[in-house]
């Protein structure tokens, strides 16, 4: 089993809110990151649509593409609707390799939902559940008709968000809805990553790693605030760095026989994290842990 490591160009510039790090050209977080160790990088808002001119830029500073996110609406327009908006994006990350694409649920409001207090956010009824994963099944068995497989990603200010509701979808979605397991949303969202990894470690497809600082944890929740509120306050960082059990993490992923991308993806504000330093500390941290774990 390999593991390979790399980031996220959300350190450098955060395509929610662009005005953190807008001015940072994407040159500069292409070679902070092949210079902090990364092989690989996911796709950012800054990054060229064109698959050969990405995959000359990426080259140029000796990295590879990761993976790609894509927020879908499946609530409102369906798998055959949501398959064809994104199959020209999903062609593009296939020619350059990516095994599994990230896929967001931006259904009832996650984008106008980031400054909201947290409790605020969408929630399906129990009823409402199976037939969203039947649709996300579908969906998920046309792009690995494509050649790509999807990999649903837990987030907060999403109906997706709790491990309870990962569980629930887990149960009730086919064997083609993969978990792109992020460390952070989990432990964000009032769950525990060491045990949600071990429940569902045979389905994790891509890995994102974020600490967590628990005192601005505790002041999140406290106070009700928006989950870019908190981010703006830090309570995300990079592994090393946090309250995240990395450790049991990766042992458990060791123990599944994982063999994917573990992905250093941590937004903070660029001004008060420089994101070499910490991209750097992320790397450094993760792949320590991960040779230690028995990972190669």
């Amino acid at each position: 089993m390999t593991i390979r490591i790399a980031t996220n160009p959300i350190a450098w510039t955060n395509d929610d809110v662009p005005g953190l790090g807008g001015e940072i050209p994407v040159e500069t977080c292409l070679s902070e990151a092949n210079s902090a160790g990364y092989s690989g990088i996911e796709m950012g808002g800054k990054f060229p649509r064109d698959a050969d001119a990405l995959d000359a830029l990426l080259s140029t500073h000796d990295l590879v593409l990761a993976s790609g996110w894509w927020e879908g609406q499946l609530l409102e327009h369906g798998a055959d609707a949501e398959f064809e908006a994104m199959h020209p994006y999903l062609d593009m990350l296939k020619q350059l390799g990516v095994a599994h694409f990230i896929y967001g649920e931006g259904s009832l409001g996650r984008t106008d939902g980031i400054w909201k207090p947290i409790s605020q956010r969408p929630r399906l009824q129990d009823s409402e559940w199976p037939a969203y994963a039947q649709e996300l099944t579908a969906l998920a068995d046309k792009t690995a008709a494509l050649g790509i497989g999807l990999a649903l990603h837990p987030h907060m200010g999403t109906v997706v968000e709790t491990d309870r509701e990962v569980d629930r979808l887990m149960e009730l979605a086919g064997p083609s809805v993969k978990l792109a397991f992020d460390t952070g949303h989990c432990l964000f969202a009032g769950g525990d990553p060491v045990a949600l990894c071990q429940r569902h470690a045979a389905r994790i497809a891509h890995v994102h790693c974020k600490d967590v600082r628990s005192d601005k944890l505790r002041k999140a929740h406290k106070r009700d605030m928006s989950f870019m509120d908190a981010v703006l306050d830090g309570i995300f960082t990079v592994p090393g760095d946090g309250g995240v059990d990395f450790p049991a993490i990766l042992g458990t992923l060791k123990e599944e026989g994982y063999s994917g991308w573990l992905v250093v993806e941590a937004e903070q504000n660029p001004e008060k994290a420089p994101p070499l330093f910490h991209a750097k500390l992320g790397h450094d941290y993760l792949l320590q842990e991960a040779s230690r774990a028995g990972l190669r």
